[in-house]
């Protein structure tokens, strides 16, 4: 968020405070200025002496002048755009003023651990960001004590509020908290374990109950018109109007709750806890996991201000509470993502979803995968994409291992278009799993693929050691004397590109006599076989037996 600029005061003191030798300079000018029978002449050399005076007797105020090195200001406040706003018709006032400042020059120095340091604004804004509500000019906020608000939960706009009437019902709510804040103090003094209601306290629980009889009558004809009006024009970018609705007790306790929500959350604004336009989706609770996001993901509004998400594992809907998710897990009849399943092995499945088909769920896929994903930019434009879902079955359901998904028609010839493994299936193998069943697919296909960049970074580290360890493999099971590259792709579906900077990386390409030669390092072909045999048979590979998949011929 850029700094304000602070604005320094010509001849003010470093801690902010005038200066009464300066003030006094500049109301003797002005008053000088005024007077046109005295000589301009004469008018300069009063004021070089006194500047010369107090060069020598006013240590602070050099201090003070040395402190900002930047142009004088004009009276607007701004730099001086031509020379012609500042004074130099004097020769002896400017030498006098280069005297005055060669001696704050060497003042300064002596004295600079103890010069006082500038005090900072407690709170910032950055202008360049707005509320996202639509006609909004991010002036005012729901707690009435802000000037402006970057956020749906402090717009008044959105809450059918204006600016000065945050203000007013921030004022009687001040009020109202000391009036109670107040009796409470007194009736702690003469508290008994079985005290019974004062008159005062029996009074306003009449009151309540008067107010309250009816909240519970319903809408009249004239009201729900304005009602209806209301929503049709504004939709989803205004709060419904809440009036008549409950009775004015249960509005204004309601009004309470959402005024204290929007001061927590501006606290933890100010105290750079949470910035403006940034996520605050910190966990989502999937499944039986509770997992901590990485990077923002676009959830609507009213979702990701709420700090913690509740998903569906099988549907992947979001919800904003544990009893909404206990009320829908209860009803929800998918077990499985829906589309083919093409692959199966043990209890590794997976499943070929149509985002042209199932678009609700390919987008719910994309959000959740956002959260994890730095480089990703794709989360409503689903129909011309494919996503290949890997699960892991027990009696309970298919779980989400991971995806990646890629397009339909690549011109490229890209076989992954994004790619992830979920927080908790990392760092067992299921990376590597979902790449090589992304190559088992180009294989069918005919294809040589790449994934399409940019690679996040621990797509690269997957990537990289995916295609070390088809080399290293390819390289053990070579039997012949000369190594095309071309023959490694056609073979193993990798990219030439891809292969070529592999074996850099692995010194194993060297060029000699106008030619580039494959080396083959047997100790780095020994490393990986020992590592094999003490992975030893691991159901973490892709078995191309127990593929059932034909190539799509068009969508």
């Amino acid at each position: 968020m850029p700094r304000r600029r602070q604005r320094h005061m010509v001849g003010s003191g470093s801690d902010g405070t005038e200066d009464s030798d300066s003030s006094a300079e500049r109301e003797q000018t002005n008053s000088s200025e005024s007077d046109g029978n005295m000589p301009k002449r004469q008018r300069l050399t009063r004021a070089s002496t006194r500047l010369s005076q107090s060069s020598q007797d006013t240590p602070d105020l050099k201090r003070a002048a040395d402190h900002d090195e930047s142009p004088p200001l004009t009276p607007t406040g701004n730099a001086p755009s031509s020379e012609s706003e500042l004074d130099i018709s004097s020769p002896n006032a400017s030498h006098d003023e280069s005297q005055a400042k060669d001696q704050a020059n060497r003042d300064s120095d002596k004295d600079l651990s103890h010069r006082p340091k500038r005090r900072r604004c407690h709170e910032t804004y950055n202008f360049n960001m707005k509320c996202p509500t639509p006609g909004c000019n991010s002036l005012g906020h729901l707690t009435g004590k802000h000037e402006r608000h970057f956020a749906v939960s402090g717009c008044p706009l959105y809450h059918n509020l204006s600016a000065d009437e945050c203000k007013v019902k921030a004022i009687s709510r001040e009020k109202q908290e000391e009036d109670v804040k107040g009796q409470e103090e007194n009736n702690s003094r003469h508290a008994t374990r079985h005290q019974t209601p004062t008159s005062k306290q029996s009074k306003y629980k009449e009151q309540v109950a008067e107010m309250r009889k009816g909240r519970n009558s319903g809408l009249q004809k004239d009201q729900k018109e304005k009602h209806m009006e209301h929503r049709q024009a504004h939709s989803n970018t205004r709060e419904p109007l809440l009036e008549n609705i409950t009775s004015e007790y249960d509005l204004e306790l309601f009004r309470k709750a959402q005024a204290r929500a929007s001061e927590d959350l501006e606290k933890l604004r100010i105290q750079g806890q949470i910035t403006e336009g940034s996520n605050m989706i910190k966990t989502i609770l999937f499944g039986r996991y509770e997992l901590d996001t990485w990077y923002h993901s676009p959830y609507p509004e009213e979702y990701a201000r709420l700090g913690r998400l509740y998903v569906c594992e099988f549907c992947l809907k979001y919800m904003k509470s544990q009893t909404i998710l206990r009320r829908h897990m209860a009803k929800c009849v998918w077990k499985h993502p829906p589309g083919d399943e093409v692959y199966r092995k043990g209890g590794i499945s997976v499943f070929e979803v149509d985002g042209k088909k199932n678009k609700i769920y390919c987008q719910n896929l994309c959000l959740l995968a956002k959260l994890f994903l730095d480089h990703k930019t794709l989360y409503y434009d689903v129909e011309p994409f494919l996503f290949y879902v890997m699960t892991e079955a027990d009696n309970t359901g298919c779980h989400l291992v991971g995806y990646f998904s890629k397009e339909k028609n690549s011109f490229l010839n890209y076989n992954v278009s994004c790619i992830l493994t979920m927080p908790q299936y990392m760092r067992q193998g299921f990376g590597k799993m979902l790449i090589d069943f992304s190559y088992l697919l180009s294989k069918v296909e005919e294809k040589v693929g790449s994934p399409e960049r940019p690679l996040s970074d621990l797509g690269l580290i997957s990537y990289r050691s995916y295609w070390k360890e088809v080399l290293l493999r390819y390289m053990y099971n070579f039997q012949g004397k000369e190594i095309s590259i071309k023959e490694i792709s056609q073979e193993t579906a990798v990219n030439p590109v891809d292969i070529v900077s592999t074996l850099q990386s692995l010194q194993m390409l060297k060029y000699w006599k106008g030619k580039h030669l494959v080396l083959k390092r047997q100790d780095l072909i020994d490393e990986w076989k020992a590592k094999e045999i003490k992975r030893g048979n691991s159901n973490k590979t892709i078995d191309p037996s127990s593929l059932k998949w034909t190539p799509p011929k068009g969508t």
